[in-house]
């Protein structure tokens, strides 16, 4: 069965803007005040939109609206189309003169901390005329829809979108060095045995994914790791551990300037492969976008593969000194 494509030449704007107009004030009301038209000609512009596409794009209750499936996937890049439009436009009537522009980022929570916000400081310096609107959710998988550019902690997948590898983590042993100093020369599983677990919480996997694949792979018979606490990132376990409490199980390359200091140790090589790594995700028509070019190429430039994030915990090192 062969897709029904719409002809560019009859891609109802009206429609689309009378769309995301109700998708973000969340009424045909407020919409309508908002687009300077009446309210029955925004309801038939929605209406002929959800003809042309044969589903509907809202759920009408009586005291709620809110977005189908459909629209749910429509509004991310009705949005962007729109934005970019815009941008465009006020370039031409600038006459190349900078436009202020803002890119929404997202970034896992532990990222964003240990490695990015410190030295966003730099890419602003070197392009004035772009904003970073960042968001932190935690979890695993695709970003969300309505950001420019996404750093994703997520095993390797097939998608339209484009997907740059910065690193592959490597969860390993963390720990305050007086617990590692009072168990020196022990094996590793009566070392675990011996002291608090510490999780990372990875949303959509089992709670205790990280500790059970890291006692799996690396042949430890007969530990119990469904035991102690549950943080939502690894920032929050961190944190815990710095205080000379439990064993935690994170990416070293998140906390290379706290193991620098010797404030955090490795009491053992061991680590955990489980396929996840960082990843650049980008929409591939956002490519030619010039200020997204400029923040991914400043992304990579930052932490594309381990010695990259090494060099830059150095760099965050010296210039806290």
């Amino acid at each position: 069965m062969s897709k029904k494509s719409i002809d560019r030449r009859w891609l109802p704007l009206n429609a689309l803007r009378a769309f995301e107009g109700v998708a973000k004030h969340g009424s045909f009301t407020a919409a309508a005040n908002a687009l300077l038209i009446s309210q029955s000609a925004l309801s038939r512009h929605v209406i002929a939109l959800e003809r042309l596409v044969g589903v509907q794009l809202f759920d009408r209750k009586p005291h709620a609206l809110s977005l189908t499936k459909a629209g749910q996937h429509l509004l991310p890049a009705v949005v962007k189309s729109f934005d970019r439009l815009e941008y465009a436009l006020d370039d031409i009537r600038n006459d190349g003169a900078p436009v202020q522009r803002t890119l929404r980022v997202q970034m896992p929570p532990s990222f964003a901390v240990q490695l990015a916000v410190p030295i966003l400081r730099d890419f602003r310096d070197a392009s004035t005329e772009v904003d970073i609107d960042l968001i932190s959710p935690y979890g695993v998988g695709p970003p969300l829809g309505d950001v420019d550019v996404a750093v994703v902690y997520s095993k390797p997948t097939v998608t339209d979108l484009v997907a740059d590898l910065l690193w592959p983590a490597r969860p390993t042993l963390l720990c305050h060095p007086n617990i590692a100093a009072k168990h020196a020369g022990g094996d590793l599983a009566a070392f675990i045995d011996a002291n608090e677990i510490v999780h990372v919480r990875i949303a959509d996997l089992p709670r205790h994914h990280l500790w059970s694949e890291f006692v799996r792979q690396n042949g430890i018979p007969n530990v119990k790791y469904e035991r102690g606490l549950v943080f939502d990132t690894a920032v929050l376990a961190v944190q815990y551990a710095l205080s000379g409490q439990g064993i935690a199980l994170c990416d070293p390359l998140l906390f290379a300037e706290e193991i620098r200091q010797g404030r955090l140790v490795r009491p053992f090589e061991a680590s955990l492969d489980d396929g996840y790594g960082y990843y650049l995700i980008t929409h591939p028509e956002a490519l030619g976008d010039t200020a997204i070019a400029l923040f991914r190429s400043w992304l990579i430039e930052r932490f594309g593969t381990p010695a990259k994030v090494a060099e830059t915990s150095v760099h965050l090192a010296v210039s806290n000194e």
